[in-house]
């Protein structure tokens, strides 16, 4: 069977999440884009544990059902530790194949913080120790880190992470299988660097409502779906398909940049600038293909020998409302949106269709934008220090009033 899964995202008791992200608002949404597994994400709050206890179906093996669509149990949780004497923060995800091993991570980690105080609880715990906690309750528990070159809080990221994972996790670095890409990289961008070669390249939305549901996500091929077998296919690739991918210049810190002063630079015009800021001359944010590129040792186009792949997409909803010149919360396009994917069936189906079965559900130039989408034919104003990037159909023109490059300078 094939399943797409998203399984890093976010419930209503996480901060900064939508009221809706409960588990109808999952299911429903899960069900309109086409996703057939989620992470039931935020398993270590005692709110939303005691819900998913009371409400979900245990189909067993690891395996949780509501309203048709299959949950596995998933969290994310923030590390903030100092090594040394340098303060790092990182994001992993935690898998777990029961409910009985959750309330034991959860008896576990609330030693080191408060975890009714947020979905994402903080902990104040050493990656390295962390893990080997983990390993001590069971070995079927999995740690992927989140996001992993976000620069504040993943693994490599610029501002606080490391530069391998040996030297983040230690004596247990044979434990990580995996890392999580992130919204602004690709695994095109990971494949850079021959030390992740044996690592699986996971994608998944790490979404705050539900409507972001699926924005990337991962694609196996199961005889059965189980805990086991889904991990196993994370960590052998025997079964996993591809990867949806987020356009990574979409992705809120691909470039290099300081927001408040409306300064975006590529890596090279940065560097150039020994990365401050040409306008409060302060240290800019430092994106992440200015850091996979430090880290490199391949140049960018190498595909290592069993390399998953992955289809570049951008929502539907965010094609609609660009061709149509209109918000993507406003009445037309939400129509426009839902009777397309009532059409198909589901969003990816739409996503993917021919172009010829996409006309008939919308017309020609919708059509023909949904291709153009997928197959790469579109031009990034770059995301950077938390600004999402902006797409056009066009080569843009640049705007000197929105954001300065070093030309400006």
């Amino acid at each position: 069977m094939r399943i797409i899964a998203d399984l890093h995202l976010h419930s209503k008791y996480s901060r900064a999440t939508s009221g809706s992200s409960d588990l109808e608002g999952l299911a429903e949404w899960a069900q309109t884009k086409g996703i057939g597994l989620l992470g039931t994400a935020d398993f270590t709050h005692p709110g939303w544990f005691g819900g998913l206890g009371r409400r979900l179906e245990d189909e067993g093996e690891g395996i949780f059902s509501f309203r048709n669509v299959k949950f596995l149990l998933s969290t994310e949780v923030s590390n903030i530790f100092y090594r040394g004497n340098v303060n790092k923060k990182v994001h992993n995800v935690i898998f777990a194949p029961s409910l009985e091993i959750v309330k034991q991570i959860s008896e576990a980690l609330g030693k080191y913080g408060k975890l009714e105080e947020d979905g994402r609880p903080t902990l104040n715990l050493d990656i390295i120790e962390m893990v080997g906690i983990l390993r001590g309750i069971s070995r079927e528990i999995y740690v992927v880190p989140a996001h992993a070159w976000t620069p504040w809080f993943g693994v490599f990221g610029s501002k606080s992470g490391f530069d391998s994972l040996k030297e983040a996790f230690g004596e247990y670095e044979k434990d990580i299988f995996a890392i999580e890409t992130g919204l602004s990289s690709d695994p095109g961008m990971n494949w850079m660097l021959s030390s992740l070669d044996g690592i699986s390249l996971i994608s998944n939305s790490d979404c705050h409502s539900p409507q972001k549901l699926g924005r990337e996500a991962n694609v196996f091929e199961l005889e059965r779906m189980t805990y086991r077998t889904v991990m196993d296919a994370i960590r052998t690739r025997k079964g996993f398909v591809k990867t949806y991918e987020f356009y990574p210049e979409e992705g809120k810190y691909h470039w290099d940049g300081h927001r408040g002063c409306g300064v975006c630079l590529s890596p090279e015009e940065s560097i150039r600038m020994g990365d401050l800021c040409p306008v409060c001359k302060r240290k800019l944010t430092v994106g992440v293909l200015h850091r996979v590129e430090k880290l490199a040792d391949r140049k960018e186009g190498a595909m290592p020998a069993g390399a998953v792949p992955f289809t570049r997409l951008i929502p539907l909803m965010e094609i609609i409302a660009s061709v149509r010149d209109a918000g993507v919360n406003t009445k037309g396009v939400q129509e426009e949106y839902f009777r397309i994917v009532n059409y198909f069936g589901n969003e990816f189906a739409a996503l993917e269709a021919p172009e010829e079965n996409l006309v008939l559900a919308s017309d020609k130039v919708l059509a023909k934008a949904i291709v153009k989408a997928r197959e790469g034919q579109v031009y990034w104003r770059p995301g950077y220090d938390g600004e999402f990037g902006k797409m056009s159909w066009e080569k843009p023109k640049e705007d000197p009033k929105s954001q300065k490059s070093l030309m400006d300078f």
